[in-house]
């Protein structure tokens, strides 16, 4: 785990970050991280959200924390769940990015009545282009460097401190198996066809050099999706909160405030 400024509550098997106040414009806000990420990816995110007066919830997904049997996108999104539940949070608004994308949509198809909105970035559940069984064969740094690259349109984010970080992943057994049989869940619990059930308000905010999920997942997404909106960024990859964090929250506040607008939405206590 990356050091991030604000801190990790821990309640039962949970770690997570709070911030802002009980009492905001809109339900609480759950920040969903993807496969390889972790809280420092929403740092820029919690701090802006939260500043604006809503409550903004982070939890740390335990990708490496199932028996290998159990791993899977369907156990992240139960694990969801029982945070939710655990919080007391009856309606929330899910923004996900990548893995966390996926558990949001998974979220939302089972449990409709609680999301009050979403938004996705680089999301799976249509289809990406996963690492493949040959990143982790593959152990040499300068393969593990590139391939880490692809997550960005600058690869100056993929960090020496990152890619070390990837290289102790692929010489891991237990986590690296993990990852796999994370990444092959994704591709099987695909979300496609479910997609027009989905009608609550969501915003798609994607990279337009997104090489993992390129820009026509994005399309597919909003054209199957009854209410949600498109928006690209430029010069950006499969991380547009670590890329470009201010045009993300800005996109992400604006959307939010249209929604507080529009229409009055439950509060965190219910109807």
């Amino acid at each position: 785990m990356h050091d991030t400024p604000f801190p990790i509550h821990e309640t039962g098997p949970f770690r997570y970050n709070d911030e802002g106040p009980d009492d905001g414009p809109l339900p609480p806000i759950v920040l969903l991280h993807g496969m390889l990420g972790d809280l420092s990816n929403w740092v820029d995110t919690v701090g802006a959200l939260s500043s604006r007066g809503h409550r903004v919830l982070a939890p740390v997904l335990p990708v490496y924390g199932f028996p290998l049997s159990d791993t899977g996108v369907p156990r992240l999104t139960e694990f969801i769940r029982n945070f939710v539940t655990t919080l007391e949070l009856s309606s929330m608004v899910l923004v996900g990015n990548s893995l966390g994308g996926h558990v949001a949509l998974l979220y939302a198809l089972d449990f409709p009545d609680t999301v009050d909105a979403m938004v996705l970035s680089g999301s799976s559940g249509i289809y990406e282009t996963t690492m493949g069984s040959s990143f982790f064969r593959r152990q040499d740094r300068e393969f593990i460097k590139e391939r880490t690259e692809l997550t960005f349109y600058d690869p100056a984010h993929a960090t020496d401190e990152l890619v070390d970080e990837m290289l102790q992943i692929v010489n891991d057994r237990p986590r690296a198996f993990r990852l796999l049989k994370i990444a092959r869940s994704a591709d099987e619990e695909t979300v496609t066809e479910q997609l027009p059930q989905l009608d609550m308000p969501s915003l798609l905010v994607w990279g337009r050099d997104d090489v993992i999920t390129p820009p026509e997942v994005a399309e597919e997404f909003r054209d199957r999706m009854p209410s949600a909106r498109l928006e690209f960024i430029d010069k950006c990859g499969h991380a547009p909160m670590i890329e470009h964090p201010d045009t993300f929250n800005t996109l992400t506040l604006d959307f939010l405030e249209q929604l507080a607008e529009a229409r009055p939405l439950r509060s965190p206590s219910g109807p």
